[in-house]
């Protein structure tokens, strides 16, 4: 067998970035943190952008805090990416998803594809910032005009480790230009909207190899060469399904963090007029997997509450909302209102009051409307996405930053009236660790991987209290506002 293998997983999120180090052998799994940094968004005139130079700077301190590693795996966020002149330079700091700038657009792209065409064609929810709409806002601009290669965020930091280009499929499965079903582009699509298929490099399933660092960065770093870079699911929600610890099929996942995916994994993609009503999305996973889900919002709330607060403890914060009563108030946790970061306190009390619900007036209230709010989303996207896939489950997986919510994960098992296993936290880094380490010979397939975090890593299990009428009278209460 093997012996046990280094592996650097570099998982970027949208407000912090980490480099881990996961050893992995045939019966063990550890996962330590070398390096955590900031991911700290700037508004520059023209907008917000991402500090992706400082980003990289993170990397690379982090695999030199690392030390000696096997291989070197990338995951971040979705939709987002950079454009590249014809040396290969940088044209500016990518756009964040953020910004201003989609509004509008999506219409637009619908007077010649109309929505649910395209839905038909790539499976992809409604998102005002997926990449096809950034793109249709960004073709006019002078950057786009000189711009001869797209690469999606992780790709681009793995060009700069490297000095090669691809496109990996899994994120690539969030532009809206990718078919679900052959797991390629969709030509029709992009040729209908004008978009050059062109610009984006070769795609790469997880797992291929994408080049070794190149002697500079092995110079910064310390590191010894040769390193390789293997392809992982650099979405990074595609690595933190990867690492959902179940035993079966029938299973739901809700990957927690800035964002809450909540959905099924898939053999195939549900493409039906009613699944994109309830704007559900099919993005590609590990071994021809698709991932059926919904994106909520998520923890994004709070921090922005948080951050709003003066970052007072969360654990007082926690504390003080388990003591106001269940459901007193509930906002849709999907809402679009609530994307743009600033006065997000105001505006959940604004929802509530709009809606005739009692008004949060402490953090404590502010943050149980919150948590109940997301429980109650989770409901939803469970419940919606078991009917419309066809697919009953009987366990609910929390996986991500979540995990160490211990009244979220409870009020989620309550809300769905199914146990909630939590764990791992970071998930999105052991997916990642696992696929660079079977490509270097060790584990098989993806069930046989699960069985090694089951065996190896802390899980916390929450069986649902009392029955769930309480909460679909607040579904219902929500729904009629």
């Amino acid at each position: 067998m093997t012996a046990v293998r280094s592996c650097a997983a570099v998982d970027l999120g949208a407000s912090s970035g980490r480099v881990m180090v996961g050893r992995v052998g045939p019966d063990s799994l550890e996962l330590t943190e070398a390096h955590r940094f900031v991911n700290r968004p700037v508004r520059v005139p023209e907008g917000l952008r991402w500090d992706v130079l400082a980003l990289y700077a993170g990397v690379l301190e982090g695999l030199r805090a690392a030390g000696q590693v096997d291989s070197v795996g990338l995951d971040s966020w979705a939709v987002d990416y950079g454009l590249l002149d014809a040396d290969g330079a940088l044209l500016g700091n990518p756009v964040h998803y953020r910004d201003a700038r989609t509004e509008g657009v999506a219409e637009k792209v619908w007077a010649t594809l109309p929505a649910a065409e395209l839905y038909s064609h790539t499976g992809l929810q409604y998102a005002p910032f997926n990449t096809l709409y950034q793109l249709a806002a960004a073709r006019s601009s002078a950057q786009f005009a000189r711009a001869e290669r797209l690469l999606l965020i992780p790709d681009l930091l793995s060009y700069w480790l490297t000095g090669e280009q691809g496109t990996e499929l899994t994120n690539a499965s969030t532009t809206q230009l990718i078919d679900p079903r052959t797991r390629d582009w969709s030509y029709e699509v992009a040729d209908r909207v004008g978009i050059d298929l062109g610009l984006f490099a070769p795609l790469r399933r997880p797992g291929d190899p994408a080049g070794v660092l190149r002697p500079e960065v092995l110079e910064e770093t310390g590191l010894t060469g040769p390193v390789p870079v293997t392809a992982v699911g650099s979405h990074d929600t595609a690595s933190a399904v990867a690492a959902v610890p179940a035993t079966g099929e029938r299973f739901a996942y809700i990957c927690t963090g800035t964002w809450s995916l909540a959905g099924l994994e898939l053999a195939a993609p549900v493409l039906t007029e009613e699944s994109r009503a309830a704007n559900f999305t099919n993005e590609l996973g590990l071994d021809g997997t698709v991932r059926y889900l919904r994106n909520i919002m998520g923890l994004w709330l709070l921090q922005e509450c948080v951050r709003s607060w003066g970052d007072p403890d969360l654990g007082g914060l926690l504390r003080d909302a388990a003591t106001v009563p269940a459901l007193r108030s509930v906002v849709d946790a999907g809402d679009a209102g609530f994307l743009a970061p600033g006065r997000m306190p105001e505006r959940i009390a604004e929802a509530c009051r709009a809606s005739g619900q009692p008004v949060p007036r402490t953090p404590g209230e502010t943050t149980r409307c919150i948590l109940d709010s997301l429980a109650l989303a989770h409901r939803r996207a469970v419940a919606e996405a078991q009917r419309l896939a066809d697919h009953p489950v009987d366990t609910v997986y929390v996986v991500g930053g979540g995990t160490r919510n211990a009244l979220l994960c409870q009020l989620t098992a309550d809300a769905c009236g199914l146990p909630v296993v939590a764990g791992p936290t970071e998930a999105a880094a052991l997916g990642n660790v696992l696929v660079q380490a079977r490509a270097q010979g060790l584990g098989g397939d993806l069930a046989d991987l699960r069985r090694l975090l089951v065996r190896t890593q802390p899980l916390t299990r929450y069986a649902p209290r009392g029955d769930t009428a309480r909460w679909a009278a607040a579904e219902a209460r929500l729904a009629a506002r």
